[in-house]
């Protein structure tokens, strides 16, 4: 036999470079090495995944805390172009190109294993392509799997059923432009300072100092991440933000987006254990209309107690009302037969109410000696009702100055 080549010919090269883009091959792999190394019940991932996508320049950075603040998430966020550290990877993130997916899903996936996220955490920056989002709905389909192998159990808290958000923050391409290299600009000033200085310089990135590679960047996302979160609509809560305005009207965009609702996020179980109690927005939303319905019901219907009503509260109640107007909470008591009936009592809320104050009533009972029987020594008494009424609306803000 002749001798072996030391090295692999060119073509054979070219084939082991070649990055697998078969989603359930990386997946697979990815899988079995963290089920080998971690423990099949140690698989465990974050409750809630909001996955933080949009185009670059969108303001992602600048809008995670608000994020995290608006689902009660403390941990860090998983920012994924920080977790893509190598030389190979940052040189083609500095080329406005992107890193291979058999990588991204398991630096991805090893990180939500840590225990800081069970919960629920941001995810910025995955998926970005079409291979990443087939990993990820691969790792959905692991996970409720898990969550019905372990219900009756006592891990089932460590295995919930996940809730996915798709939160993808959107600007036009001379937006994105401007803000990437309005973000190189700055940055370069700020590091500039800094050598001057003497303190830690901050990353800069080669497409916000080049419009071209700016251009090519904003290109690429939506060429392929743009079609690839496209692809999660009918599968995940998706959210779509527009942030081409301020940041108090991305803010107020995202705030609506990411309204609780508890029919999407708790686990099937759990809502329909609770479904059949109101919701608060359904009592509200018809509040008003069933406040002015009830007033009207009460001078048509029961014109002489309403009267009656209105008139107690003027002569008893709006006095005591008025000494209390800076501290804004008022009480009043009554003995008045005049509440003996119930209706008188939802009088008194309902105009209080109409009238833009906050009034709770409650009916406290008092014994009251009568006579005394002198063989016996027993007390005859009789039960007095006494009506407390609280009543609270915005009080005057007094300015307290020094002398």
């Amino acid at each position: 036999m002749g001798k072996q080549p030391d090295t692999l010919p060119s073509t054979a090269k070219s084939v082991e470079n070649l990055e697998v883009k078969d989603a359930q091959v990386i997946f697979t792999n990815v899988w079995n090495e963290l089920e080998a190394e971690f423990g099949h019940e140690n698989l465990r991932f974050s409750k809630e995944l909001i996955l933080l996508g949009g185009a670059p320049g969108a303001g992602k950075g600048t809008n995670t805390r608000f994020i995290m603040q608006a689902r009660d998430l403390t941990c860090e966020p998983i920012v994924v172009s920080s977790l893509l550290s190598t030389p190979q990877a940052c040189r083609i993130k500095q080329a406005g190109g992107m890193v291979g997916d058999r990588e991204v899903v398991e630096l991805v996936f090893r990180k939500l294993l840590e225990k800081e996220y069970r919960d629920g955490c941001v995810l910025d920056g995955f998926p970005r392509t079409r291979v990443q989002v087939e990993c990820l709905n691969l790792l959905v389909l692991k996970m409720n799997q898990l969550s019905r192998e372990y219900r009756e159990t006592p891990l089932a808290i460590n295995f919930r059923k996940p809730t996915i958000h798709v939160m993808v923050l959107f600007v036009d391409e001379k937006t994105s432009i401007d803000r990437q290299l309005s973000r190189g600009r700055e940055i370069a000033e700020l590091n500039a300072k800094a050598i001057a200085e003497g303190t830690e310089l901050r990353e800069e990135r080669a497409t916000d100092m080049d419009p071209e590679a700016a251009r090519r960047r904003y290109r690429v996302f939506k060429e392929e991440t743009w079609e690839a979160l496209q692809s999660l609509k009918e599968l995940y809560h998706y959210h779509f933000v527009n942030a081409q305005g301020s940041i108090d009207s991305v803010e107020r965009n995202i705030r609506n987006e990411l309204d609780y609702q508890s029919s999407l996020e708790l686990d099937p179980e759990t809502h329909d254990a609770v479904r059949h109690l109101p919701l608060a927005s359904d009592l509200i939303t018809h509040a008003r209309q069933e406040l002015v319905r009830r007033m009207d019901s009460y001078q048509f219907e029961h014109r002489n107690l309403f009267q009656n009503v209105i008139r107690l509260i003027e002569d008893r109640f709006i006095p005591i009302v008025i000494r209390h107007a800076i501290p804004g909470m008022a009480f009043v008591n009554s003995e008045d037969p005049l509440f003996d009936d119930p209706l008188a009592l939802a009088m008194v809320i309902d105009i209080f109410a109409e009238r833009g104050y906050r009034a709770v009533a409650n009916v406290n009972r008092a014994d009251v000696p009568l006579s005394v029987n002198l063989e016996t020594g027993r007390i005859s008494c009789s039960t007095k009702r006494i009506y407390r009424f609280e009543i609270r609306f915005s009080g005057s803000e007094i300015r307290r100055g020094g002398g």
